[in-house]
């Protein structure tokens, strides 16, 4: 499948279309196939790290210091599940769903999995397009 991936901190030029494997859920994690995201002030200040000194530094040391080791952003989703993991009680495939991934982050990417958490809810039905207000 083809992403965005992020390859370097810096200006938006560094984010490219890429192939990258479709991901596989693990035991407490559901493959949501992305119908929607934004693009955040946050997602901005990640790539770009223009950030305060003492902020740049940890993110640098969690998100990866010399590039990113996460190579695809993106925050917010909205989407059905895939797949699930054989320890998933919450959802099930076709499941319509939207949540915030943290900085596990991905959904720049058609399909990401995430964990069978607090941050994904079952969406009610709406129109297309609607869901990125509701995130």
């Amino acid at each position: 499948m083809k992403a965005i991936v992020w390859t370097k901190y810096g200006p938006p030029d560094v984010l490219q279309l890429k192939e990258v494997a479709k991901p596989t859920p693990k035991d407490h994690e559901v493959l949501i196939r992305i119908d929607a995201t934004t693009v955040t002030a946050a997602d901005c200040e990640l790539r770009s790290l223009k950030l305060p000194i003492w902020l740049r530094l940890p993110l640098r040391i969690y998100l990866g210091l010399i590039r990113p080791r996460n190579m695809i952003l993106g925050q917010e989703l909205a989407g059905e599940v895939e797949a699930v993991g054989n320890e998933v009680t919450r959802f099930r495939k076709g499941d319509q769903v939207f949540g915030w991934t943290g900085f596990r982050l991905g959904a720049y990417a058609p399909r990401d999995t995430q964990r069978d958490s607090i941050n994904q809810a079952v969406k009610q039905k709406v129109a297309f397009g609607e869901e990125e207000a509701m995130v």
